[in-house]
């Protein structure tokens, strides 16, 4: 009996990972999206729901740190304007938004969506938010490639047949 105890919790922390994984996909989505385009969407998808907030968007600084070639020793970077807010729906789900630069109401759609993520209306904002934004994300990406990828210079050596 007190291994099956252990199974279900070990399936239990698993799931919750899992969640946690997805959670951070999204999170991530919304805080790399373009101005204004997470509230565009949103409003477009569904009617704003009722909040109160935890922690009206503010604006401050966070430090960023970097790592010479990718596996150096990190260093400070620098600091880069981030705002960040929480707010809770009346059905009880906490949002949460940190975005970078000055955005205070990109980082309020952003919590929004961040709540109604773990509501009903998941799969409705999974399509017409997240999986927009990630399909334009990866067109500019694709974009930036292509007009990189037209710069690039082929060198090649041709052999002289002269040994």
């Amino acid at each position: 009996m007190y291994s099956c105890i252990v199974f279900k919790e070990v399936v239990e922390m698993k799931d919750s990972a899992h969640h946690e994984n997805q959670r951070r996909t999204w999170m991530g989505l919304l805080a790399k999206a373009p101005a204004g385009r997470v509230a565009a969407l949103l409003d477009a998808a569904i009617s704003r729901p009722a909040f109160r907030w935890l922690r009206a968007p503010e604006i401050g600084s966070a430090m960023v740190r970097g790592r010479a070639g990718g596996t150096g020793a990190p260093f400070n970077l620098g600091e880069v304007t981030v705002t960040r807010c929480a707010l809770t729906l009346e059905t009880g789900e906490v949002g949460h938004a940190y975005i970078q630069g000055r955005r205070k109401l990109d980082a309020e759609a952003a919590a929004i969506v961040d709540a109604l993520m773990q509501t009903s209306a998941a799969d409705t904002l999974r399509t017409y938010v997240l999986e927009v934004i990630a399909t334009e994300m990866d067109a500019a990406k694709a974009a930036r490639a292509a007009k990189a990828a037209a710069t690039k210079v082929d060198f090649f050596t041709m052999v002289r047949g002269e040994d």
